[in-house]
């Protein structure tokens, strides 16, 4: 890893560095549940492994409009929104968060994704008036909940969507109390030179900081899903609820919008997202990428993508597992040969999709055009 990438945060007493895609940033600082509380109560701030990919020009909102599934061509200064970058079959390549300052449109990515992105982008300007350029050598992004302060100047903050849905989407979703509402997510976009003063001010003890670690459980518990961690080459954003946040159900025609459309309206996607509840008991660590059996039959029916301890909830996961897996069904997560017994609470039912209910059809591209 370049020396650029690697956090000044990694220098606070009891730091430790992330593996994975979160390399780079604390994992925690000694203590992960307690962090995890004070992220929740809104008392600390933690660096997220995000890229950040900006684009000026008058024509940006109405270019990245056409690309990407959610409506931007109405977006206001300072107002948050996702949306996703799909392959021409649907599947979802990009995750964007996306806040425009009224001259510029700053993304917010998984940070290893953001060169193939602003390579993507650039190759589609045409002539567009636009201009792309990749600021994640310069930039480091701080999230927090509801009542966390980021004590270094901003450039820009983003507000997740995920709490209420976006307008135009949908939810498949079905609980008494969505998880989400919890929610209150936000990443500020800060100076990467900043980042040296918020360590200065963490060994002074002027502001709580909380790893990578509290952030995924948190996040966990929301069901909120993370591009490279609950996605592979195969996903649609139908399969993890992401029509909820993230597409624009009567926007005009981008790439992918057939396969949305379709799966849409005629129902039941392939593969569903469940959070499972894990036994701790034997503290059995389970992995990403663990599979996931029928107890009754000792088949594999899916795979843990996101696991995490929470501190209120214990050992949890989000999984993605065959559609026509019975909810009720008992579970175990096998683990080098251990078996660890799991209970799924279901994100995305089996019968999702607006066919089989009260929910907005979705126009397939060639009416759309037609229109």
């Amino acid at each position: 890893m370049e020396s650029e990438t690697i956090s000044p945060l990694l220098g606070v007493p009891g730091a430790v560095d992330s593996a994975g895609p979160d390399a780079g940033v604390p994992a925690h600082y000694g203590s992960p549940l307690a962090e995890q509380r004070a992220l929740a109560s809104g008392v600390a701030i933690a660096e997220v492994g995000r890229g950040v990919v900006t684009v000026t020009g008058p024509d940006r909102l109405s270019w990245l409009d056409s690309l990407t599934s959610q409506r931007l061509t109405g977006l206001q200064p300072g107002e948050s929104a996702e949306s996703l970058l799909l392959d021409p079959h649907g599947h979802v390549e990009h995750d964007l968060r996306i806040v425009d300052d009224g001259d510029t449109a700053w993304l917010l990515v998984q940070r290893e994704e953001a060169p193939s992105l602003a390579a993507f982008l650039t190759r589609m300007r045409f002539l567009l008036r636009v201009e792309v350029v990749d600021v994640t050598e310069t930039t480091a992004v701080l999230g927090g909940l509801e009542g966390s302060t980021v004590p270094v100047p901003a450039l820009v903050t983003w507000a997740d969507p995920w709490r209420t849905g976006a307008p135009g989407g949908v939810q498949y979703a079905s609980p008494a109390a969505h998880p989400a509402s919890e929610w209150t997510w936000t990443e500020t976009v800060v100076r990467r030179d900043d980042v040296a003063a918020l360590a200065d001010l963490a060994r002074r003890g002027e502001v709580r900081l909380a790893g990578a670690l509290a952030v995924e459980a948190l996040r966990v518990a929301a069901w909120r899903p993370r591009l490279g961690a609950d996605t592979d080459e195969r996903t649609i954003p139908h399969e993890l609820d992401w029509l909820r946040s993230a597409v624009h159900l009567s926007k005009g025609c981008y790439r992918g919008q057939e396969t949305v459309a379709k799966v849409h309206n005629l129902g039941r996607p392939p593969r569903r997202l469940v959070l499972l509840h894990l036994d701790g008991s034997e503290n059995v660590p389970v992995v990403s990428g663990a599979p996931v059996l029928d107890r009754a039959t000792g088949k594999e029916v899916g795979a843990v993508t996101s696991p995490a301890v929470h501190h209120e909830l214990g050992p949890i996961a989000l999984a993605v597992v065959k559609r026509g897996l019975d909810a009720a069904a008992p579970l175990v997560v096998s683990v080098d040969g251990e078996a660890v017994a799991a209970t799924q609470e279901v994100i995305v039912p089996a019968d999702a999709g607006a066919a089989l209910g009260d929910l907005p059809k979705l126009p397939r591209l060639g009416s759309a055009a037609r229109r």
